[in-house]
């Protein structure tokens, strides 16, 4: 199948990834085919949306039967460029290092946790996962012999700016953090935070303004 040609517009490409969330779910469900239909009820977009975001990856779809759905995943990660194995390595086997490791789902989704690395004497050599957790002193060799792209750091504040400039230094340029990024991160590297906090904080913020705003309808 050919993918659509030319230049995606940025919109589009961001939609183009929150579709393979669903379309993941619908495949562990058994689902061979979605129409577009359902796939915006999922997405909660407009199902015209949904065809226009399709013209750039490609002349998917039958009517009256919809999109296979290996197909349509298969075409949106060529689209997005990364329909090959991203190799990553995870800096940190904490609690959330850990439950990283164990995601047995990664590899369904192209992404490749190639190796791990901690500094506390009591987690190296120990098996998590599929991993022998390594030395974290052997980092920069490591992500240069394996040819890793990217790094995710789920080490202590206080540790992570160092571990994204050593990132950036051996030729990584994108780091995902599970550590609040202070403006110490080094600029020659992408950094995206996941900040459990924050976004927990958020969550309840939205759920309280909308039992507010219910409250006030039922209001005599």
């Amino acid at each position: 199948m050919i993918v659509g040609s030319g230049h995606i517009p940025s919109e589009t490409t961001d939609r183009l990834f929150s579709y393979l969330r669903p379309l993941m779910c619908l495949l562990n469900r058994g689902s061979d085919t979605v129409s577009s239909r359902e796939l915006a009820r999922l997405c909660k977009v407009n199902p015209s949306v949904i065809r226009r975001d399709f013209s750039y990856v490609g002349n998917l779809g039958t009517r009256g039967v919809g999109y296979g759905v290996v197909e349509l995943m298969e075409n949106i990660r060529r689209a997005l460029k990364f329909d090959d194995d991203m190799k990553i390595a995870l800096v940190g086997v904490g609690n959330i290092g850990r439950a990283l490791l164990e995601h047995v789902r990664f590899g369904m989704e192209g992404f490749k946790i190639v190796a791990a690395f901690d500094n506390n004497p009591e987690k190296i050599g120990r098996t998590v996962g599929r991993l022998v957790v390594e030395d974290a002193i052997a980092l920069e060799e490591r992500i240069q012999s394996e040819a890793i792209q990217l790094v995710i750091v789920a080490v202590p504040e206080i540790c992570a700016p160092d571990v994204a400039r050593r990132v950036g230094d051996a030729g990584v340029n994108s780091v995902l953090s599970f550590s609040p990024c202070g403006l110490a991160m080094p600029d020659n590297v992408r950094v995206t935070c996941v900040d459990l906090s924050l976004e927990m904080a958020r969550l309840v913020y939205h759920s309280s303004s909308r039992d507010g705003a219910r409250g006030k309808d039922g209001a005599a």
